[in-house]
């Protein structure tokens, strides 16, 4: 079972076996692209570091109990990849996504004139499955990124993530580095920044506030995506590690690391499965159904699922610093 808030199982998937048009490059990228992307990369301090909950909220996403990692020191994107950049990286790689190969994504209810005209998928008919929706026209024909170039490109998959990732010479970070980094320093806190939604009444992350699926009051500012530079960073310097968009990472689902004296360094996720992580909760998220918006919550898709609330940021090892010359 994936994210209530999300489609979940077949009706979801899409035919992983087509395909892209053509296999992007590695490390293709223009100079230009190229420094785009390493001007969001933050430094993260290797060590150890905490995954998982005392206690999971939902079983079945296989979050607890915590337990201690060790991981060498990584660089995270301060940000998601946002429509500016995918829209670079399309220009020059020439990629397809997997919404566009396929001819449609799920777009949510309320960001239709029409829902009725549009087929739901079992048990969450709040989405729609629209034909031309893709991450350029992200509700269908007749939409646009035009005035969104700052915000998380979506309906992307994970295939088309790790497209974006081989092209620019970075990758997908591993759960555990989102995890780490997503905590910005903190230890055993619910949220980047503490252990309150919106401390002090102020809003510090984009999540659902209303009755969801039908009312949602956009209290935070938003009442779908919001830039992707939004609210305040947490202590690394990252901004929305909780809610906006759920983001794409490097492993497979299954249960978190094994906790072992002494901890696992690195750890990766299963060598298969069905489904990627995701991390981070999304701006559909809501204490009243989907309460997935901490940092430790995770839920999972089929790598050619695409929806209007998925999108990715980026990570890679720290270069080699060059030695200091003697005086």
């Amino acid at each position: 079972m994936t994210c209530r808030c999300a489609p979940s199982g077949a009706a979801s998937a899409k035919s992983a076996d087509k395909g892209a048009d053509r296999e992007v490059l590695a490390g293709g990228c223009s100079d230009s692209l190229r420094q785009s992307v390493l001007d969001l990369l933050r430094d993260i301090p290797g060590g150890f570091a905490e995954m998982g909950a005392p206690k999971s909220r939902y079983a079945a996403d296989l979050d607890s109990p915590r337990r201690r990692i060790r991981l060498d020191p990584f660089q995270i994107s301060a940000t998601c990849i946002t429509n500016a950049l995918f829209a670079q990286f399309v220009a020059e790689s020439g990629h397809r996504t997997t919404a566009e190969r396929e001819g449609w994504s799920f777009v949510f209810h309320l960001g239709l004139s029409d829902p009725g005209a549009f087929a739901a998928p079992p048990g969450t008919p709040w989405w729609r499955q629209v034909k031309g929706a893709d991450w350029a026209h992200p509700e269908g024909p007749g939409s646009s990124v035009a005035g969104r170039e700052d915000h998380p490109v979506v309906h992307v998959s994970w295939d088309d993530a790790v497209a974006f990732a081989r092209f620019t010479g970075t990758a997908l970070p591993s759960e555990a580095q989102w995890e780490h980094a997503a905590r910005g320093g903190l230890r055993r806190m619910k949220f980047p920044w503490g252990n309150e939604l919106a401390p002090g009444g102020t809003h510090r992350c984009n999540t659902w506030q209303g009755s969801f699926p039908m009312e949602n009051s956009a209290a935070d500012g938003h009442s779908g995506t919001a830039p992707a530079q939004s609210y305040m960073p947490n202590g690394y310097g990252l901004y929305n590690m909780s809610g906006n968009v759920w983001e794409w990472v490097a492993d497979w689902f299954g249960p978190l690391p094994a906790a072992k004296i002494p901890p696992l360094a690195n750890p990766g996720g299963p060598s298969e499965g069905q489904g990627r992580v995701i991390r981070g909760g999304s701006h559909l998220c809501c204490a009243s159904y989907c309460e997935r918006y901490f940092v430790h919550s995770r839920s999972h898709n089929t790598p050619a699922s695409t929806t209007g609330h998925m999108g990715f940021r980026l990570a890679c090892p720290i270069p080699p610093r060059p030695p200091v010359a003697a005086k």
